[in-house]
């Protein structure tokens, strides 16, 4: 089979994570007659440095002409100077807008061999943890009416959280098919005690889990609640929905509890089988050409790529066995090395991987 990628290595670590990305892309269309096209694009601080925006309308052109799209990294302190619609992340907001992808599919599983890495007490850590957080992701606070005025104080800033009945119901909706494919259980994520908007989100997910899914268990979570329970007890956890602020906070204190931000993949989903994946973590500029960066959440995310946008699932679970079985082999990358484990680099990560596939 054919497929179209578009490739955005961005800034900091992209590059280097990016081309195990590829590798592994390269193996799987050897190994069982696939065809990759990769349209390389330019995307962050990198575009802002070439061509003065954070993505151009070329670039948006090749994402919207592709099978799907893999995001490596975007951002970094060279650019956190730059007026809020000239940064970085701004490019990434316009893709997933222009696409339509509303969904941000984020799972977060502790494996047996992480669970001394896993910042929680062992008892707790031993119950396992198992969970997706589906996070809403074109709307709310981050796309809200926006600005600053001046008041009795001086200068004030605003930016408004906003959502549609029609936002939350399809949000909603991909939460509760998820779920039945899983324990049928899902905690939504609010903040009705304080805010309309919440209230609103509430009243919505109710609807559609009494209407559409009477067999899903739904309960009402508050998101400080939300942050207690994740490190008193995350394996009452299955799957999470929840607004887009809400979301992307808790999904990083999520991926904190399964040992490293560095095994987290992610897929960004829409209407349609185009999707955009890519690793949680940063660009981490830190460690850029050093060779030390951690490229399995971004193998992660092909592997998510493969089985829900280019239907390859059984190439999806090849991936992930993969990985599994290098870190079964006590190898690991600076971020989650630990006592008796093997150190190896980036491309040597990235060789491990492919050698077992």
């Amino acid at each position: 089979m054919d497929f179209r990628i578009a490739l955005i290595e961005g800034d900091g670590i992209g590059p280097e994570i990016m081309a195990a990305a590829v590798a592994v892309m390269e193996k799987i269309a050897k190994k069982y007659d696939h065809t990759f096209t990769f349209d390389m694009v330019e995307a962050g601080g990198v575009s802002i440095d070439k061509y003065g925006v954070p993505l151009t309308d070329e670039a948006l052109k090749i994402c919207k002409e592709s099978n799907s799209v893999v995001l490596a990294s975007v951002g970094g302190p060279k650019w956190d100077t730059q007026p809020g619609h000239l940064r970085p992340e701004r490019g990434l907001l316009a893709i997933r807008k222009e696409l339509g992808l509303f969904a941000n599919i984020r799972p977060a599983k502790l494996r047996p061999e992480f669970i001394d890495a896993c910042p929680l007490k062992k008892e707790i850590a031993q119950k396992g943890i198992d969970m997706v957080i589906v996070r809403e992701l074109t709307g709310g606070i981050y796309y809200g009416a926006r600005g600053r005025d001046v008041g009795k104080n001086g200068v004030e800033a605003y930016d408004t959280e906003r959502y549609s009945e029609r936002e939350i119901e399809q949000i909603a909706r991909v939460a509760f098919n998820l779920a039945m494919t899983r324990n049928k259980k899902v905690a939504s994520i609010d903040k009705a005690n304080v805010l309309e908007s919440s209230r609103l989100w509430r009243e919505t997910v109710h609807n559609v889990a009494k209407n559409e899914y009477p067999e899903i268990e739904l309960v009402d979570v508050l998101v400080d609640n939300a942050a207690m329970q994740l490190i008193k007890n995350p394996a009452q956890f299955d799957v999470i929905v929840t607004n887009n602020i809400f979301g992307d906070i808790l999904s990083d204190e999520a991926s904190q509890l399964v040992g490293s931000i560095g095994l987290m993949p992610s897929a960004s989903l829409g209407k349609t089988k185009c999707g955009m994946y890519e690793p949680i973590h940063g660009s981490a500029p830190d460690i850029a050409g050093k060779d030390i960066a951690n490229p399995l959440a971004t193998i992660l995310s092909v592997a998510m790529m493969f089985e829900l946008s280019l239907d390859l699932k059984k190439e999806a679970k090849i991936i992930e066995e993969a990985v599994d079985k290098v870190l079964k082999q006590g190898f690991r990358t600076r971020d989650i090395l630990d006592n008796g484990t093997k150190p190896v680099g980036c491309k040597e990560m990235t060789r491990l991987v492919l050698e077992n596939i």
